[in-house]
């Protein structure tokens, strides 16, 4: 048999886009690295994206590392519980502010979020792990740090020892809701908790807020265990008379529209005989009729905690940094 010669192509270099382009190997480095230290003109920048675009060709992020003593990797462990639109959107567009920042994110899932998933974490070497929800101690902190992250943040209700801290507190969300509803007359409120056991560290801290809200006052609080199915909807709307409440912070709004649906159906008027309110702010509970009154949750930009974590990989032996970055306002429509 005759042999048969196959041409593997080669791997472009760095090299190659300088020819194509017509500029040195450091001005491509240059550009392809967003180096602000040295002046490159605009045309001479798209040039060279131009030609690693039709090369193929993809900067090493390897001898990257090298070049700068660490990689540029923020790791973002998956969420181990259930979140919704506006926390993942908020994600999303965190995500992106990092990209723009040069920072490779890459979200690990999986292997839950403890001090036995910071080794998993750390054989990635990543600057930085940016871990939301709770789970992380004082030691896994101290294994990412051992492993080369120069900052360690946790995105969540308290703060972990060691790390900077995004503060996320949800009582706010549920003092919001309650205030509402007890400005508009109401005293006997009920508190939708879903059954999911993964939302509970989101729906504890509202009841929490409910409670706190109304403590001292007139006010009596009632929680309403509720699976996120038509069924149960209708169970608990069948039995709604019998509670004798006047009022329902529903969790959040998705909760809120299958609840609203099933007291529709039950014969149970909103807001006349139950004033109703999510959390959230989604446009389908505009649409809702009545529109459904909701609190909306505040949160910083993803740009402002993009840069919060660059601050903090430029200043690995800095003291950690605790911020508060959620707030709630009430948006007031129909159902309440």
């Amino acid at each position: 048999m005759r042999p048969v010669m196959v041409q593997i192509p080669n791997t472009p270099t760095s090299a190659d886009v300088a020819r194509l382009a017509g500029v040195s190997r450091a001005t491509v480095s240059y550009v392809l690295n967003d180096t602000d230290a040295v002046r490159i003109s605009e045309p001479t920048r798209r040039r060279v994206h131009a030609a690693a675009r039709e090369l193929g060709y993809v900067p090493h992020a390897a001898a990257r590392t090298l070049r700068a003593g660490h990689s540029r990797m923020v790791l973002m462990p998956a969420p181990t519980v259930p979140v919704g639109p506006l926390h993942s959107r908020f994600l999303g567009e965190l995500q992106a502010a990092l990209g723009r920042l040069d920072y490779t994110v890459v979200q690990h899932g999986a292997v839950g979020q403890s001090d036995e998933s910071a080794r998993a974490w750390a054989e990635l070497r990543p600057v930085a792990v940016l871990a939301p929800g709770s789970g992380l101690g004082p030691h896994g902190v101290a294994v990412l740090k051992r492993a080369g992250a120069r900052a360690v943040v946790t995105l969540g209700p308290a703060r972990v020892e060691g790390a900077h801290a995004l503060l996320m507190d949800h009582t706010v969300v549920g003092r919001r809701a309650a205030t509402h509803l007890h400005a508009r007359g109401r005293r006997r409120i009920g508190v939708i908790l879903p059954e999911d056991p993964g939302l509970e560290v989101f729906s504890r801290p509202r009841l929490a807020g409910v409670r706190r809200a109304l403590a001292g006052t007139d006010a009596a609080v009632t929680g309403l265990p509720l699976a996120y199915t038509e069924r149960a909807a209708s169970e608990l709307a069948a039995r709604w008379f019998e509670l004798d409440l006047d009022a329902v912070f529903a969790y959040n709004d998705e909760y809120a529209m299958l609840l609203m649906r099933a007291l529709q159906d039950a014969g149970v008027r909103v807001p006349d005989d139950v004033a109703l309110i999510g959390a959230d702010d989604l446009m389908l509970g505009r649409l809702l009729r009545p529109r459904l009154s909701t609190v909306r949750i505040e949160l910083p930009s993803g740009r402002d905690l993009a840069e919060f974590v660059d601050h903090a990989v430029r200043r690995p032996g800095a003291e950690p940094e605790v911020r508060t970055v959620l707030d709630a306002t009430v948006v007031h429509r129909a159902s309440s």
